[in-house]
This record gives structure tokens, sequence and C-alpha cells, in this order.
């Protein structure tokens, strides 16, 4: 079991997320982030531009799949409707995975799963950078340490989100006001 707690996750602020899209040389998502919506149902209405939509229900067995996609990203936001719930779970439940096949050694260039598996039996593992696991045994990045993925939930969740950025196009995608005008 792991030690890593819900009070252990960071939170950013909708402003601060606002900000780093408004930073991006594209003015969209940057490419060093991504942002993990895990609302169910209460997904209609509209949704922060570029994210992407994992159901909480779908989280047992998409979470190894968002590990192996998401390696590449200095910072993952998770959030549902008001991050009190489903999107802190599921960022504790990306980490605690995330920390287990990181401890095991499985985060190939295959991927995670099964053929992950084959490779750890193989001795095929290789970190990030392409090169064998047992080369790469305390390698350092180019900056001296490796980087360390931030992952963090979103402040309020997307019902504080649209409050302020809902009708924003650059910001949010598929925006419905008549639903959110009475409240969520």
């Amino acid at each position: 079991m792991s030690d890593i707690t819900i009070s252990d996750l960071e939170q950013i602020s909708r402003e601060e997320l606002a900000e780093r899209f408004k930073k991006s040389p594209n003015g969209g998502l940057p490419k060093n982030i991504a942002i993990i919506d895990v609302r169910d149902s209460d997904h209609i209405g509209g949704h922060i531009r570029g994210s992407t939509w994992v159901p909480s229900s779908d989280l047992d067995f998409r979470t190894p799949e968002l590990i192996r996609t998401l390696k590449d990203k200095d910072t993952v936001v998770f959030h549902c409707m008001l991050s009190q719930q489903r999107g802190p779970s599921a960022a504790l439940r990306y980490l605690r995975e995330k920390g287990r096949l990181d401890h095991l050694g499985i985060t190939t260039s295959k991927g995670v799963g099964e053929e992950g598996n084959e490779a750890v039996e193989k001795g095929q593992l290789e970190n990030k950078e392409g090169e064998p696991a047992e080369q790469a045994e305390g390698a350092e990045g180019a900056e001296g340490k490796r980087k360390r993925q931030k992952v963090v939930v979103l402040d309020g969740g997307f019902g504080k989100w649209q409050e302020k950025y809902g009708e924003d196009g650059n910001l949010t995608e598929a925006y419905q006001k008549d639903i959110w005008e009475f409240g969520y």
C-alpha cells in the first residue's frame, strides 16, 4: 500500500491553469500539461479545452493506459465537477499505480500491461530516454536530475472553472450556458 494520501495532493487554481493556456505559444493547452476530466454523466455542458474525458467508472482499467500515454507530461491535472471526491481519488489512484509500476520498473517503450511484463521478464526495460534500464540505473537527466511528473487537482473542479471561463472559447469547449444558468 502506498503512503500517498489525498492530503498530499496539490491543487491548481483555475486562474493559474488559465494563465498556462494564455502563455502557451499556440494559445491552447500547453504540450507539457494533460488535463483529465473524470466526470461521468455530468460531463455534458462543456469541458476544458484539450482535456481528456475518462469517466470515473473507467479508471480501474484506464489508469495503466494513462500512465503510459502521459509519461512525457510535466503536469497532469485531474478534476471532476467539484474536485472534492472523484478528481482527488483519480489523482491518488494514478499516483499510487504510477509509483507501483515505477517501483517494479514497468515503464517500457511497449507500454504498461502484458507486453510490459513480458519486457521485464526478457530484461528489455527502458527508461524515459530509451536506454536499457540497467544502464539507466542512477542515470541523471540533462539538468542533473530526473524531472518528476507533477500531479495536481483543479481547485473547485469544472463547476468553479465554468463560472469564470465557461463562455471563453479559448479555454472551454462545447459550453452550453443554459445547463449552467441555475447552478450545478
